[in-house]
């Protein structure tokens, strides 16, 4: 069964929403990828003046299920 996520770039200070996304996939394994992959792409130096601070995955309730800092990345 397909469950609706929507994802959210954070911009460099934290609060600033830079990108919403809403992404319906049968699992929350999907949106995480989904959500890792845009913020790789944020995360260019063109894109913005500085770099996404943050990505998180938001499921249907409200609740924030997923969530990966700058400072969390292992690559």
């Amino acid at each position: 069964m397909r469950e609706t996520f929507h994802i959210e770039v954070i911009g460099p200070d934290g609060a600033e929403v830079v990108t919403r996304v809403s992404v319906r996939v049968g699992s929350l394994e999907g949106a995480q990828e989904r959500a890792l992959r845009l913020f790789a792409r944020a995360r260019v130096p063109q894109r913005r003046e500085e770099p996404a601070q943050a990505v998180r995955v938001i499921d249907g309730a409200g609740r924030e299920v997923f969530f990966r800092s700058r400072f969390d990345e292992r690559d």
